[in-house]
């Protein structure tokens, strides 16, 4: 396999980086991933140090390196990565302060107000609200810096010296109009390019970092959650992702545009289609979370969900709302907190880890009912990232959301997206259906088991009425635990 022509796809996720080195008809020949931290000394801040995601970048492209065996011919890299994250840099390209991610809540009421103020949802903001926000707190740091830009387009210019915004080739998001009318000064958001664009070449600095070539094309990538749509194949109306990873979200395609409130609507990437769904904050971080505090932070679920999977649907009336880290959709409270309810002296290990599973799929079932609702249909959704390797939990989506799941046989679909991304920029296929129909593939399907509905719908009823009943509780046990 000595030479064989390969694209270098790098996601920048919430808490790791990974990196997959994959072939122009779609074959994973490495992949490596490095964890790195979100810093939190205060209540509502969340920040991450540009310089540990770079640190994670090279040993991650270094894990995928190993991985591939004979070193394949690198042909271009494209990067995705969380958001909206702002990183502040300086004329001279270095970063000013560590990057506020999506995570931070200090901007809420800015964003609330931009967002009431020019009708339009957050995700078009961009950095814009965190701009605003460093402009009213932080004045000094605001005038030196020369460009706010999301986590993918900063890395756009440490690999090529080049400034940009990479948009959707659909819809421009963040606009200038929008950018202007809410304060900003689009000149210091980067130029706009649209993603799939060719931008520049890797430079002699960063090539060394990560043992490649100097002058390979650097692509415009975007969101890793957009990108996951190209890379779990979604091609037609009635596709559907879970977009699995640290946050968690659900999106399906449709050929007609419609207002459904408390959705996210979006001109996807393919012409007249159009993107519904939402996203949420913790539902594939509560796995970890719940690994940690009952296995000791033993890095194998597998005795864990094993209880799980011994345990009875239902997991014997206990419910579990997994906001854990506040919720966005489809509730969008940030002072949301992580609630079981029911347990008793009965309820074990496994119980926990089986109303876990299910929390997050009624999350999905939550976000995804509305659309429904409206007459949206969903053929398969594929589940995607690291949830996607636990077959239980696929099949409890499949149980409570009602839909066939589908698990795609690279289930890094976000890094395989921006590989997409990369071998579009290339001009190797004419279009992304084309792309996607040659790089994506499905491993195994899984239908949903149609005698559980009774039982699950009756614990949905009560997930659904447990979050307005709790509410008020959790915001005043915030309220005590802030002093």
């Amino acid at each position: 396999m000595s030479g064989v022509d390969a694209v270098l796809g790098i996601d920048l996720g919430t808490t790791q980086a990974k990196a997959g080195l994959v072939t122009l008809d779609g074959a994973l020949l490495g992949v490596g991933r490095a964890a790195y931290p979100v810093l939190t000394p205060t209540a509502g801040r969340a920040e991450q140090d540009p310089d540990d995601w770079w640190a994670a970048i090279r040993a991650a492209v270094s894990e995928a390196l190993g991985a591939a065996g004979p070193r394949p011919s690198v042909r271009a890299i494209s990067v995705v990565g969380q958001g909206p994250t702002t990183v502040c840099v300086g004329a001279d390209g270095a970063t000013l302060r560590p990057a506020i991610t999506w995570l931070d809540t200090r901007a809420g009421d800015i964003t609330a107000g931009l967002v009431e103020r020019l009708g339009v949802p957050s995700w078009q903001l961009g950095p814009l609200p965190h701009e605003r926000w460093l402009a009213a707190h932080e004045p000094a740091l605001h005038t030196r810096t020369a460009a706010f830009l999301l986590p993918w387009d900063w890395l756009v210019l440490r690999l090529s010296g080049e400034t940009i915004r990479s948009v959707p080739p659909v819809s421009g998001h963040p606009a200038d109009a929008v950018i202007a009318a809410g304060g900003g000064d689009p000149a210091r958001f980067g130029r706009v390019v649209e993603w799939t664009t060719p931008v520049g070449e890797l430079l002699a600095g960063p090539a060394a970092d990560l043992w490649l070539t100097p002058g390979i094309p650097v692509i415009a990538g975007g969101n890793d959650a957009l990108a996951s749509f190209h890379g779990a194949g979604m091609a037609a109306p009635g596709d559907a992702i879970d977009t699995g990873g640290t946050s968690g979200g659900f999106a399906v395609y449709a050929d007609r545009l419609l207002d459904i409130p408390g959705t996210y609507r979006a001109a996807s990437a393919l012409p007249g289609v159009w993107l519904y769904g939402g996203a949420m904050n913790a539902t594939g971080k509560s796995l970890d979370w719940l690994r940690g505090l009952l296995d000791h932070h033993a890095d194998d679920p597998a005795e864990l969900l094993a209880e799980a999977a011994r345990t009875e649907p239902g997991a014997d009336g206990l419910v579990f709302l997994p906001y854990l880290a506040g919720e966005r959709s489809p509730i969008w409270d940030g002072r949301a907190r992580g609630v079981f309810a029911g347990l008793t002296l009965a309820h074990g290990r496994g119980h926990l880890a089986r109303a876990m599973l299910e929390g997050a799929a009624f999350a999905l079932r939550h976000v995804a009912q509305p659309i429904l609702a409206s007459g949206i249909e969903v053929h398969q959704m594929v589940v995607s990232g690291g949830t996607a390797a636990t077959h239980l939990w696929s099949q409890v989506k499949a149980d409570i959301t009602g839909f066939p799941v589908a698990i795609p046989v690279v289930a890094e679909t976000a890094t395989l997206g921006a590989a997409v991304l990369a071998v579009l920029g290339l001009g190797v296929y004419p279009d992304a259906p084309a792309a996607m129909a040659a790089m994506v593939r499905i491993a195994e399907r899984i239908e949903p088991r149609t005698g559980l509905r009774p039982r699950y719908d009756a614990l949905y009823a009560v997930y659904r009425e447990l979050y307005p009943a709790t509410r008020d509780l959790v915001h005043r046990l915030g309220d005590i635990a802030e002093g």
